[in-house]
This record gives C-alpha cells, structure tokens and sequence, in this order.
C-alpha cells in the first residue's frame, strides 16, 4: 500500500469537532492590530514542557498584538499550563497527540495563515514577516531548520531536513509549517495519529500538487530527540529513516509506535 493511500489512516478532526473536548482558559485573545495583512495564528502543542516554555514565551511576548498565540495542553503535569496561564497567554486544553492537539488549536484560532510551532524551537528575526513574504502565491511552507546544540552529524540532519523540503515537498513539525487556513481544512487537518502525523500531512499537500514555499531564515530547534552523543545521533537518524520506510511500506502504525518506543 503507497503512503498516499494511507491518507485515511488516523481519524480527522480539522473539522473542528474536537473543540467541545477542550476547554479554552485564560484569555479569550490577546487584542490584534494588522488591519492591512492576514492574520497569522501561532499554535503551540504542549506536554511537559517545563524545561523550555519560559524561553518560548520570552519569544513570543514580542509578537503579541501583532498575531494570535494560542497554547494547546495535552495534559501536563509539571507546571507547564500554569506557567502559560501565569503569563497571561491563551491556553485550550485537548485530548494528548500532538495531532489532535494541533487540531485542536487550528480550531480555536480565527487567523487566516496557521502557523504551527514545536515548544523547544527558537524563531528566526521577523518570524510573521518571512512568514507573510513567502506566502506571497503559496498556500503552505515552513521554515527552514537548524538544530541547536549543532555539530557536524546535526548539520548533515539539517541538510537532509531541508533538502526533504525543497525537493521532495515534505515537511515535518519541526521546521515551523504554515498554511492557509481554508486548505488546513480542506485537507482534514492533521490525522490522529501517534506519531507520523506531520510526514503523512505533507503526504497528503503533496498528492494534492501544492510545492511549499521557504523562508528566507531559518528556526532553530532542539537535537535533544537525537541524543547527546556521535552514536546516539547516527542510531536516531537512521532509525526515523527506517521507521519512515516502514510507514510508507504500509507497516500498521502501532508498530512503528511500538519500535519507536523500544528504541528511545
């Protein structure tokens, strides 16, 4: 079975159903003024995210009122949603799976470009401008990545990530996607599943004829999923190649999830 043929595989909530499982906390929306450009919604999955929320958040406190921030819980239990809260910050709290969460937030969010942002990544200068540049004639992008701390394994990691984007029209979660709202929804959002949902979601873009565009500046994200050491990082990259392989071989994706896990 193609990877293509998978793109019913996981439940689809970008219909916005799922937003009566969350409750929407803390504020309603920050108030936005950019009367003669889209509105850009940034839309953070979180769970656990103790570690780096307050690096994120010293991020965003510059954009606010300049776009719409929402934060979608998966259920944390380390401090993270108070931490949120305690800044003031728009919180929704949904279901855990990075998809749904997504999904969740996409609905709770009223912009007319969604832009989705992993929790340890570091925005590039003028995040909503390269955004709003390269969606001049697109539909979809992302930015392109850096992986932070670097090192020569992590710079080739970077190169393939990049190189998946610009030639092969795949994106993952961690190179800040962007789109159009009107398509997110056409296409059915993210699917539910445990893992692959942003790999199966440029699948689906891609079998559909959209190309993304790409920043002019990159987002740095963590390496800390690739291990701290030369041995760690080539047994991650190799295995996410495999596990990639598999999914698209047609593999059940419990046992990718389930290989994943063992490995980690």
């Amino acid at each position: 079975m193609s990877v293509e043929a998978r793109n019913g595989a996981g439940a689809r909530t970008g219909g916005c159903a799922e937003e009566r499982t969350g409750g929407v906390v803390g504020k309603r929306a920050d108030r936005v003024k950019c009367p003669d450009e889209p509105l850009i919604s940034i839309i953070i999955p979180t769970l656990d995210e103790a570690r780096v929320i307050d690096a994120l958040m010293s991020q965003l406190e510059p954009l606010r009122g300049r776009c719409e921030i929402v934060f979608v819980d998966g259920g944390s239990s380390d401090g993270t949603r108070e931490a949120i809260l305690d800044a003031g910050f728009r919180l929704v709290d949904a279901p855990r799976g990075r998809g749904t969460q997504l999904n969740a937030g996409a609905c709770a969010s009223s912009g007319q470009i969604l832009f989705f942002l992993h929790a340890d990544s570091a925005l590039p200068p003028d995040p909503l401008g390269e955004i709003r540049r390269a969606m001049r004639g697109h539909r979809v992008g992302c930015f392109g990545v850096r992986f932070e701390p670097s090192s020569p394994l992590m710079l080739c990691c970077r190169l393939l990530s990049n190189f998946r984007c610009y030639v092969r029209r795949i994106m993952f979660g961690d190179q800040g996607i962007f789109i159009d709202r009107d398509l997110f929804f056409e296409v059915g959002g993210f699917p539910d599943l445990p893992l692959m949902e942003d790999y199966q979601f440029s699948l689906d873009l891609r079998a559909r004829g959209f190309r993304p565009a790409a920043t002019r500046r990159r987002i740095a994200t963590s390496s800390r999923r690739f291990g701290t050491t030369p041995a760690s990082r080539i047994k991650t990259m190799l295995l996410m190649g495999r596990l990639r392989r598999m999914y698209r071989e047609g593999t059940p994706v419990e046992e990718i999830v389930r290989i994943y896990g063992q490995a980690r």
